[in-house]
């Protein structure tokens, strides 16, 4: 475990809870909307990517249908959160425009990310936006989500969106400080915790429930955040979002809220999950061009140096890449079905729309998904 070395954080998620984005459930608090998003655009300024997931949909939908408790049945809260979207995506464009940024809307599920080819589709739609310099504003697609695919809660969405996106850091603001030893409203003498590893057997007694009503996370959620995110290596802080410039003041590496350490190094972290926790669905050889490219030059594998394609896989599964006497190189999620493959195999990525009638991504596999063995 080691303390989060700021100066390389070059991609962030940023997590705002309903009750901070709400005022408490009385409508989006639009003035601290505008702060936060001044702050993102700081860190767009120092060519930190960022990813904002919001929520705060079915709060401002409760507030334009002046409802004074949270719907309970599922198509109520659909319905509300349909009205709350409408508001809560016009007042982010807004700010973010008035920055001279652009901002995408996309609205994820459970299955989005747990199905391989969708996983693969999401991470390369947001991967793009951030190429393009956009901030994609992510929340849970509230209207179609049913409850055995719903993520219960924004702070796991956030922590998948991390692993998602690869990103060094998740930021989670909230209305507390950060995790104390104990509930600050029962226990007086609690004190916050500035650092703690995510893997802490503490954890767990220190964690309480949310007391706010609108938002279906408490502490316990934020933790189980950290824990998701240190999957892929990112460490987490949760601080109070009401903090002055406190997105600026984390990165700058001061000590703020609570941090979240994981004790794994996100390259390990990456290729510990694509090497080991994946069933390999097939197999891909390579000539000897690719190889070398693979192995010494860190890029993305084309169809142009692939000889021959075996086994039955789908866009988004694994395969393994072995040289031309069958040795295994690497081991990577592909762009391609088996079907597919096959027929682009040993052709130029500009051939793929004539050969295949579409044209998806010019690599077989992405060098971002892609493990040497």
């Amino acid at each position: 475990m080691s303390r989060i070395d700021f100066a390389n954080v070059k991609r962030v998620v940023v997590k705002i809870g309903s009750s901070l984005l709400t005022k408490g459930g009385q409508g989006l608090d639009k003035e601290a909307i505008a702060a936060w998003v001044k702050q993102m655009s700081g860190l767009r300024a120092q060519s930190i990517d960022v990813v904002l997931v919001s929520s705060g949909a079915v709060a401002e939908g409760m507030s334009r249908l002046d409802l004074k408790t949270r719907p309970k049945t599922l198509h109520e809260l659909q319905a509300t959160a349909a009205v709350g979207q409408m508001g809560l995506v016009r007042v982010f464009d807004d700010n973010f425009q008035r920055h001279g940024l652009q901002a995408a809307q996309v609205l994820l599920t459970h299955d989005d990310l747990s199905n391989r080819q969708r996983y693969l589709n999401a991470r390369s739609t947001l991967l793009t936006l951030l190429n393009f310099g956009v901030v994609p504003v992510i929340n849970e697609n509230d209207t179609v989500a049913t409850e055995e695919i719903r993520f219960g809660d924004n702070d796991t969405l956030a922590a998948l969106v991390a692993n998602l996106v690869e990103a060094d850091l998740l930021i989670i603001l909230t209305d507390q400080q950060g995790l104390y030893t104990g509930d600050p409203s029962l226990y007086p003498d609690a004190t916050l915790i500035s650092e703690i590893s995510v893997n802490d057997e503490r954890l767990e007694k220190m964690a309480g429930d949310s007391r706010s009503g609108l938002g279906r996370g408490g502490m316990s959620t934020k933790v189980r955040a950290a824990r998701l995110a240190s999957r892929s290596g990112a460490a987490t802080v949760v601080a109070a979002g009401a903090v002055a410039d406190v997105l600026i003041t984390i990165i700058s590496g001061e000590q703020l809220g609570t941090y979240f350490l994981p004790d794994i190094a996100p390259l390990v972290a990456r290729k510990r999950w694509l090497a080991g926790q994946l069933q390999v669905k097939g197999c891909i050889t390579l000539d000897a061009g690719a190889v070398n490219v693979l192995k010494h030059e860190g890029k993305s594998l084309l169809a142009v140096g692939i000889k021959a394609v075996s086994g039955q896989f789908e866009r988004g599964e694994l395969v393994s890449c072995v040289d031309e006497n069958g040795l295994e190189i690497a081991r990577g999620l592909v762009n391609y079905g088996n079907a597919d493959a096959q027929l682009i195999a040993g052709k130029s990525s500009s051939l793929f729309e004539n050969i295949l009638g579409y044209a998806d991504e010019s690599e077989m596999i992405h060098r971002d998904n892609i493990v040497l063995i």
